[in-house]
């Protein structure tokens, strides 16, 4: 962040250039900043309304005062249930309860930026305005985040489609794009199975990212991505187009029963085809789970023992049915019947041009970005936040 000093205006009207990460530049001052303020302050408002921040913070007080009696441990369920709630509702109070004195504080760096340009609190205070404006701007986008489910960690499936060697090569480069923006979100990420393709790229990938709305954000990405390009595979360089689909599920409660017939189920063992430590490729640790009634299949190969890939790809695989009940508005997964094994998608949900020209497209939003590159990086926010407004413009 620059700063050009203008002498000929009021010793308060200090010019500040704030680029963003779509490389545009905003010019402000500390007058506009000031003029800004009640519309931010009214948006700050109509969030706690949206909320219901009086209630959140009353409820709170009342799960405290639950967990403070003796015989609150008593019922383990009961008990599970209840600090879990507290838990969300302790992290959505804290969050505003901190955007709040964000504005306040920043409030008072106007001031003293007015009293003395020459402070060197005017870039503080930009800094400060900036911030402001996009956690508030976050937290609005997580309030829309109020399914069933939204708060749970994402368990992402990435599968390369139509397009051969460059859709393999498309899938790894979606997978490091989403661990790139998980990194971004200090999200946990655990790779569980990655199936490598023969000459580049893989065939398919299958990780959690674990944080709080994990879910709720990453669902938005759940569809077909296609890759315009150059293609690097093609000796004649030839204009490639690609095809990889982005399945993404809630993780279930380890306290959600999900009952699955024994004989439902066929399990293979196989030696792992990764990269992995001594263990990996040595023994039949791999597991792939196919359920028969639907003909889903779960694969895990990452952790080192058989039993502990077992755990992780019967937990997918619940996860994976349980969404499939609700879908289906099943009320038991014995109704469960069909080949599900492919998913079936109508069209792409957004197609990333690398030429002729550069930029990314949402065919659902029309949102757009420039930057192919930060994008690939991870920067896939504006095309999250966008899905997530239209679906609470449309409920």
């Amino acid at each position: 962040m620059s700063t050009n000093t203008q002498t000929s205006q009021p010793r308060y009207m200090v010019i500040y250039h704030v680029t963003d990460k779509e490389g545009f530049s905003e010019v402000l001052d500390i007058d506009q900043i000031k003029t800004e303020m009640s519309g931010l302050r009214e948006q700050l408002r109509e969030l706690a309304e949206a909320m219901n921040a009086v209630a959140l913070s009353a409820r709170l007080e009342e799960l405290k005062a639950e967990s403070e009696k003796q015989e609150f441990w008593a019922n383990h369920e009961a008990t599970s249930a209840l600090m879990k709630e507290k838990k969300s509702i302790e992290t959505k109070v804290a969050a505003y309860e901190k955007l709040k004195d964000e504005y306040e504080d920043l409030e008072v760096m106007i001031e003293l930026a007015e009293e003395d340009a020459a402070s060197g609190m005017g870039d503080e205070t930009v800094a400060a305005y900036v911030k402001f404006a996009n956690d508030l701007d976050t937290m609005k986008i997580a309030n829309l985040l109020d399914g069933e489910h939204d708060g749970a960690n994402a368990i992402v499936t990435i599968h390369s489609g139509a397009g051969g060697t460059d859709a393999q090569d498309w899938a790894e480069m979606l997978l490091r794009m989403y661990m790139r923006w998980a990194e971004d979100k200090k999200y946990k990420v655990r790779l569980w199975e990655v199936q490598s393709a023969d000459e580049a790229g893989i065939k398919s990938a299958t990780f959690t990212v674990e944080g709080v709305n994990a879910y709720g954000y990453l669902k938005t990405e759940k569809g077909i991505h296609r890759l315009v390009r150059m293609s690097p595979f093609n000796a004649q360089g030839k204009r490639q187009t690609s095809f990889a689909s982005v399945d993404v599920m809630p993780e279930i409660d380890d306290e959600v029963s999900v009952d699955i017939a024994d004989s439902d189920l066929r399990i293979d063992t196989y030696r792992s085809s990764g990269a992995g430590g001594q263990h990996v490729n040595k023994t039949d640790s791999a597991v792939r789970i196919t359920h028969l009634p639907t003909n889903i299949v779960v694969t895990c190969q990452n952790e080192r023992s058989q039993h502990q890939n077992k755990e992780v790809a019967m937990r997918i695989l619940k996860s994976k049915l349980l969404e499939l009940a609700e879908q289906e508005h099943k009320d038991n997964l014995a109704e469960l019947a069909g080949d599900y094994s492919q998913i079936t998608w109508a069209n792409q949900i957004r197609s990333y041009f690398f030429h002729p020209e550069t930029r990314v497209k949402d065919h659902r939003t029309k949102a757009e970005s420039g930057n192919v590159w930060a994008v690939m990086d991870g920067d896939i926010d504006l095309f999250i936040n966008e899905k997530l407004k239209q679906r609470s413009a449309q409920a």
